[in-house]
């Protein structure tokens, strides 16, 4: 066909489609808008521009898009490549939104987690750790656990403590048993007749109500970890709520350094006030065993804080901190550099508690003894014939009533005849 031809077939509409077009054209976008957006609506009308502007190139026929000419479909297929960039941007951006996120591990009875950290470089049998400066003591048991090297407030902030650990790469969480590295969950370790959870509960809740002097029911609890406001009630399906969180992750510890402390210092760590905070269950369990390189408290007012306790409990007991896990923690403590170092089972331990006496405990009542049974006399034995006057003399023989086959029985007796006499 003609230019001519091509002018006077299409008519002075370009770039609109004719009717019978509308209805695929329509569905392509409509798809891609679904699919992907603003960005496959770009990508779409680019495509159809291309295919339309490179038909009426190749045909010299307006095509889908009445284009009047080629100098017009040269235009459109110009456009329709200099659409792709901003289509490709949006596309690719989409892409990188869906991408999955790790989801965090599920969550283990001791507030800990998996989470990502450094290979191992170094086995954490080659440097020794250093070792509590308190007095030996005898081999512990869960319920007598040795002390563990105290930082007194003498020692400074924590940014001047976090300058004293040791800086090296994460031993293999390998073995790595709860119960059998650092005693059973929540015991009595300090003696005063309550576990470790309630005696944190007490510590960091308001309002309590208790069972007894230490079970906690109920009470209100100011989470320091998200800011939220929780009515904490004690239940099955509740206690979850608020949850004991080990500020140094029992597994992190592990790998920086608990494998080398002894079953007492551990069980001590594990039940350590200063590594221990109640804590929103929901961010406890996203927590999992990550260090602070990988986790901090969404509430930014709390962090000094978490990072101090971090720090004290770690140089307390030897362990020591790498490369990425030291570099988190200064950036939060140079925010607050005058935040002070916790004393390890000092500032951080349980507010005390009430104690109400317990009950005086009355003196048996005296058992009364029973009655000596009393001997009813023994029957008068009556003489086989035996007669009676009147009822006064069986009443004085002791026989009334007298009844019928009854020595001494006589009709004179019984008035009415009832077969009783003497009644």
């Amino acid at each position: 066909m003609s230019r001519r031809a091509l002018d006077s077939a299409s008519p002075r509409t370009p770039l609109v489609p004719r009717w019978g077009w509308w209805i695929p054209i329509g569905i392509v976008l409509v798809i891609m808008i679904a699919a992907e957006g603003f960005g496959g609506l770009l990508s779409a009308v680019a495509v159809v521009a291309f295919l339309g502007a490179l038909f009426t190139l190749i045909t010299n026929r307006p095509g889908a898009l009445n284009l009047p000419s080629r100098r017009w479909a040269t235009g459109a297929l110009i456009a329709s490549i200099v659409l792709t960039i901003p289509a490709g941007a949006l596309l690719g951006s989409n892409a990188e939104d869906d991408a999955p996120v790790a989801a965090a591990d599920p969550v283990v009875t001791e507030t800990s987690s998996p989470a990502p950290t450094p290979t191992a470089s170094e086995a954490p049998t080659a440097t020794p750790t250093p070792t509590p400066s308190v007095t030996p003591t005898p081999t512990p048991t869960p319920t007598q656990v040795p002390p563990a090297e105290e930082i007194t407030a003498e020692s400074g902030t924590a940014l001047a403590l976090l300058a004293t650990l040791p800086v090296k790469g994460s031993a293999p969480g390998t073995g790595y048993d709860r119960v059998g590295h650092f005693g059973e969950s929540w015991i009595d370790v300090d003696g005063n007749g309550c576990d470790t959870r309630n005696d944190i509960l007490q510590r960091d809740l308001t309002n309590l109500a208790l069972d007894g002097s230490c079970t906690v029911l109920t009470g209100h609890f100011d989470d320091p970890y998200t800011g939220a406001q929780i009515d904490f009630q004690r239940g099955v399906n509740t206690s979850i709520l608020v949850q004991i969180d080990h500020v140094v992750a029992l597994k992190d510890a592990w790998r920086t350094g608990a494998q080398q402390l002894s079953q007492g210092q551990r069980i001590a760590l594990a039940n350590d006030p200063v590594n221990l905070r109640a804590s929103d269950g929901s961010a406890n369990g996203q927590k999992s065993d990550s260090n602070a390189a990988s986790w901090l408290p969404s509430n930014k007012g709390f962090r000094c804080e978490y990072i101090a306790r971090q720090v004290s409990t770690k140089a307390a007991y030897g362990l020591w901190v790498v490369p990425a896990e030291r570099d988190a923690m200064q950036r939060v403590l140079e925010t607050c550099p005058d935040q002070p170092a916790f004393a390890s089972g000092g500032g951080g331990a349980p507010a005390p508690v009430e104690q109400h006496p317990a009950p005086v405990e009355q003196p048996p009542a005296p058992v009364e003894e029973p009655p000596a049974p009393v001997e009813e006399p023994a029957p008068v034995e009556q003489p086989e014939h035996v007669s009676y006057e009147n009822c006064t003399a069986v009443r004085e023989a002791g026989a009334a009533p007298i009844r019928v086959g009854d020595p001494g029985y006589a009709k004179h007796l019984d008035r009415d005849g009832d077969g009783i006499g003497c009644e």
